[in-house]
């Protein structure tokens, strides 16, 4: 019998308690992009009920850890690059913009970009940064405490996409 073993590690090349946090934020990427690896355009794209499509769900997730790394953690202005995978505002009023007619690949390679960045800026973080508190106008945040809600919410999206298939008995 081969035994599972379930241990959190730490991202090679970071502080270790930061690299362990920032494991935790790649294992659920992981999970997610298992999970949905193959699902077809039609799925990808359509509205199940009155809810988000997965293809929507996917571009917020990706423009949220954006949003987060340079507006709370950097304090800075978006890079162009990254910026330019986002043609739309993430909100409309009252509810998430609907997106569609994006490949599955291409919602991949936007979570993988905006990843890439988010990484290379902490690997050169230490303690002090990690936990020193960005002051903004409505409140104060540390890196620590972004890098657990991008963790909690990308883990409360992935679940959805669960939902999603479990709940309306799709199969990829």
């Amino acid at each position: 019998m081969n035994k599972k073993s379930l241990l959190v590690s730490s991202l090679t090349g970071y502080e270790a308690e930061i690299g362990r946090w920032l494991w935790c934020l790649e294992d659920v990427r992981r999970t997610l992009i298992t999970e949905l690896t193959g699902m077809s355009q039609s799925l990808l794209d359509r509205k199940i009920g009155q809810r988000h499509s997965i293809g929507t769900l996917l571009y917020h997730i990706a423009l949220v850890e954006a949003d987060w790394l340079y507006v709370e953690v950097l304090g800075t202005d978006w890079d162009p690059e990254i910026s330019s995978l986002f043609p739309l505002e993430c909100r409309t009023e009252s509810n998430l913009s609907h997106f569609e007619g994006e490949s599955l690949e291409q919602h991949f390679y936007r979570l993988k970009k905006v990843r890439e960045v988010f990484l290379t800026y902490f690997r050169s973080m230490d303690l002090n940064d990690w936990r020193k508190p960005r002051v903004l106008e409505q409140y104060e945040v540390t890196p620590e405490w972004v890098v657990y809600h991008l963790v909690e919410h990308e883990s409360h999206h992935r679940d959805r996409f669960s939902n999603y298939l479990g709940n309306y008995g799709i199969i990829k």
